[in-house]
């Protein structure tokens, strides 16, 4: 079996990134890449098509993996843009193994720990952002809806803080603090619930927060301080009882060696759509592992990208929640033939070959903003 051809569409409203890698034997891999200017551009680049695709078996995923990241050595393969639209090949690689072995994905990365992937629902605040009510209102509704772990955002009012210094005023600390007191009291004790500042604040300005959250065993604080700096989020992490969680920002396993090394975060949050596919995902859990750190994957796909996700949460023994954003929202439900695949605020594990689920084309092509490759071809 070899590789024949490589395409890519980028959709719209959401700029989702789908991968297509068809073969001389009749099977057709599809894959997400995370969005990011260009992406789709990348996906068809030469540089990974002919020098590393083309002519290939696609059942050596790991190989091929390796191949694409030789290829684009000059330009900043381990990271970016180029390594998202790798991270979509990749998944659709293992799709088409898993057809042609009639196995689902998840079997091939080891097997299943899980018949189920539990996902939290990324909410927002509501109809008014300055009501601790409103964020309660929303709260209670997702929760209705069969969700038991939710994530709100405690970003910074931009009228009453300089966004440069990333200090925190005393009104919005107590803000913060009356906001997310209100949900977590609002919500079943069983329901959990994250809460992330994206990267906002200064560590003993974050902390102020961290401190008074102590006291409602909150799922994770997300992201509390700038990225760049581990022995900085190791000194948040260990000053606090608050489980501090991070990642999403970071590339391949080696990305994340040093924040488990140095154990600077409680859960780490690898998004698999861009820090390496399904493969590097499983080696960044095991990484996590031997440290006992649990992963919750970051997660903004459509479907596609968040199905390719559950095999590798399927196999990773210290899977912890999903990230999910996009309820209610028709393209993400209608883009594949199979519907309604979060039911009570889990996805089933796929059982049927690859992927497990086929794009509704339709549906795509409606939505489509650029074909590059052929993709409807």
């Amino acid at each position: 079996m070899k590789i024949t051809s490589v395409a890519a569409v980028l959709l719209k409203p959401w700029p989702w990134v789908l991968v297509k890698v068809r073969t001389d034997a009749g099977f057709t891999g599809i894959g997400e890449a995370y969005h990011g200017a260009g992406v789709h551009n990348i996906v068809i680049d030469p540089r990974l098509t002919e020098r590393a695709l083309i002519g290939q078996d696609p059942r050596n995923v790991d190989k091929l993996f390796r191949d694409m990241k030789n290829s684009m050595s000059a330009s900043g393969f381990y990271q970016g843009a180029v390594m998202s639209a790798i991270s979509g090949i990749e998944t659709a690689l293992w799709d088409i193994a898993g057809q042609a072995m009639n196995v689902p994905i998840w079997q091939l990365l080891g097997g299943s720990f899980r018949d189920q992937i539990r996902v939290y629902n990324d909410c927002n605040e509501g109809e008014d952002a300055d009501d601790p009510a409103s964020w309660v209102e929303k709260a209670k509704h997702v929760e209705a809806r069969g969700f038991d772990a939710l994530k709100f955002d405690i970003d910074p009012r931009p009228t009453q803080r300089d966004r440069y210094n990333r200090t925190i005023r005393n009104a919005d600390v107590a803000f913060f603090i009356d906001v997310v007191t209100a949900i977590r009291e609002s919500l079943h004790p069983d329901t959990d619930l994250a809460i992330d500042a994206h990267w906002r604040y200064a560590p003993a300005d974050i902390l102020k927060v961290a401190y008074a959250f102590e006291a409602l065993d909150l799922l994770w604080l997300e992201d509390p301080i700038p990225p760049e700096n581990v022995a900085a989020l190791r000194e948040v992490k260990t000053a606090t009882r608050t489980p501090i969680c991070t990642g999403e920002n970071l590339y391949t396993r080696h990305g994340f060696r040093e924040l488990v090394e140095h154990q600077a975060a409680d859960i780490i949050s690898p998004d698999l759509a861009k820090a390496g596919g399904l493969s590097e995902g499983r080696r960044i859990a095991d990484l996590a592992d031997t440290y006992y750190i649990p992963v919750a994957p970051h997660n903004i796909c459509g479907p596609i990208g968040t199905i390719a996700s559950c095999h590798a949460c399927a196999a990773m023994p210290n899977f912890h929640v999903l990230e999910f954003h996009h309820l209610d929202n028709e393209l993400w439900n209608s883009m594949t033939v199979e519907r309604d695949l979060i039911q009570n605020g889990r996805i089933n594990v796929p059982r049927e070959a690859g992927l497990g689920v086929r794009l509704d084309e339709s549906v795509v092509r409606e939505a489509t903003a650029d074909e590059v490759g052929g993709f409807f071809d």
